[in-house]
């Protein structure tokens, strides 16, 4: 078990595809911890394997409730199938410092994937849990929440980053 480090935009390998896994066993398994691990350290509610460097097709995405404590589900090879509806609210990234934005995403979701033993599964996602998982999946296809603004609030954050990146360097 290990926190990995998070990767922050402009890092290229954000950029990236990640490409399908086809082997399930303990190396998948101990990502998908340490992945689980390093969403709740920094903190997030979800995590790509892009994010910390890893080019594989595997997200977690936090399902806590008060009952059950921090608990995570992992999604190996997710596909958004089908959406429906439409909803913008605020979103935020771990590799996005320092900035939220509202986006719109389709407020319901159809979701194909496998589980780290490689069974298929199949459900529908609604709302919170809908934005999350459409979040994530753009990463593993090398889009952030960023690329869903206008050209001008982009803009704008580039400029507001590369302030942040030279005051930390000073």
């Amino acid at each position: 078990m290990a926190i990995r480090t998070i990767l922050t935009f402009p890092d290229p390998i954000l950029r990236q595809k990640a490409v399908k896994v086809t082997r399930f066993d303990e190396e998948l398994k101990q990502l998908a911890v340490d992945m689980g691990e390093t969403m709740y350290d920094a903190p997030g509610i979800g995590l790509a394997a892009n994010q910390i460097g890893v080019l594989l097709r595997i997200v977690v995405v936090d399902v806590s409730t008060p009952e059950t404590g921090k608990r995570f589900i992992s999604l190996v090879n997710p596909v958004i199938s089908e959406g429906e509806g439409s909803v913008t609210d605020e979103e935020g990234c771990l590799s996005v410092i320092d900035y939220t934005s509202n986006v719109k995403r389709f407020k319901k979701i159809k979701v194909t994937a496998q589980d780290l033993e490689g069974n298929p599964m199949e459900f529908i996602a609604e709302d919170r849990f809908a934005r999350i998982i459409q979040h994530e999946v753009d990463h593993l296809d090398g889009r952030l929440f960023i690329d869903h603004l206008s050209s001008l609030k982009r803009s704008l954050y580039k400029k507001r980053l590369k302030k942040i990146l030279q005051a930390a360097e000073a």
